[in-house]
């Protein structure tokens, strides 16, 4: 069977290489405390950009957000002129608190996220007691992408490509001839994302990254995540996918499928839980918005007990 949105990506990616289209320009930004890559890319030609999972700092144990990461793409996009075109999110992230919403205010740019965030919503929103002033329509993001969906960021071709398996709502979006792919893979050395959060399916993860490992073997990569595998002293974020095919530690060419399920599902029973997990899926299920302000005007993060 073809899969007509690979098949578009490909041709775009070769298109690209050719020098039909420009390449895109990419500054990564690096938090440490989330160990999260935020991304800015923008197309040379007309220094239209995107920002790709921003992450707003957040102080647990205070209950204190501030903006020193998100800050340092404003302050790069001041300096290299760019006018930003949409603020991406490649899934509802359960380890860092989006500062979107922010740099909307700061830089503008329409927030978009893929359509199943409805169904991450729908199983959180009870998870969280959310009520039913809380929209699980995807209302709170200005754009819901569905599989295979094209557009541009100036003269930048992308195609959007739906990887679900982490969560039901992981979107790709392959830029030029650049894919960032969120959380669906790591580095080769680290392996796989987690599957076990709810909507989470090793086997779906599975089938998603044999997807995106399909696209041509000199297609950049660029990661939400990196932890540093044993025995690497440098993080990193920038792969490609042959190299991916080749020395993936959980998916190369060759793996099989019943035993990377096998392999996913035991190493997920020894993960504990994101430190950030209940405030970041609680603020990210609402396009980076904070809770609803009670009636003494503070906003509060619930701790669900014995329920995750």
């Amino acid at each position: 069977m073809q899969d007509a949105a690979i098949q578009a990506a490909t041709a775009q990616i070769g298109r690209t290489n050719e020098g039909a289209a420009p390449a895109p320009v990419v500054c990564t930004f690096f938090d440490e405390a989330t160990n999260t890559a935020s991304h800015v890319v923008h197309c040379p030609v007309t220094r239209h950009a995107a920002v790709i999972d921003s992450v707003l700092d957040y102080d647990a144990a205070a209950g204190r957000t501030s903006h020193g990461s998100a800050q340092a793409i404003v302050d790069y996009v001041v300096r290299e002129d760019l006018l930003v075109d949409w603020q991406l999110e490649t899934h509802a992230h359960a380890d860092h608190l989006s500062a979107a919403p922010w740099l909307q205010e700061q830089l503008g740019g329409k927030l978009g996220i893929g359509a199943d965030i409805t169904r991450v919503q729908a199983v959180f929103g009870k998870i969280f007691n959310a009520g039913t002033r809380f929209a699980r329509d995807g209302s709170q993001f200005d754009h819901l992408f569905t599989d295979g969906e094209t557009f541009r960021i100036g003269e930048l071709p992308v195609t959007v490509l739906h990887v679900p398996g982490h969560t039901p709502a992981d979107m790709a979006f392959v830029i030029g001839n650049t894919a960032f792919v969120g959380d669906t893979i790591f580095m080769p050395d680290f392996g796989t994302a987690r599957a076990d959060f709810p909507g989470g399916d090793p086997r779906q993860l599975f089938r998603s990254i044999r997807r995106l490992l399909s696209l041509p073997v000199e297609t950049r990569l660029f990661l939400c995540h990196d932890y540093k595998a044993p025995g690497r002293d440098e993080y990193a974020w920038l792969t490609t996918v042959g190299h991916e095919r080749a020395y993936n530690i959980h998916v190369h060419d060759g793996a099989g499928e019943d035993e990377f399920v096998e392999m996913r599902t035991a190493r997920d029973a020894t993960l504990a839980m994101p430190r950030l997990l209940m405030p970041s899926v609680q603020v990210n299920m609402r396009g980076g918005h904070m809770p609803e302000v009670e009636a003494d005007g503070v906003s509060y993060i619930k701790i669900p007990v014995n329920r995750l």
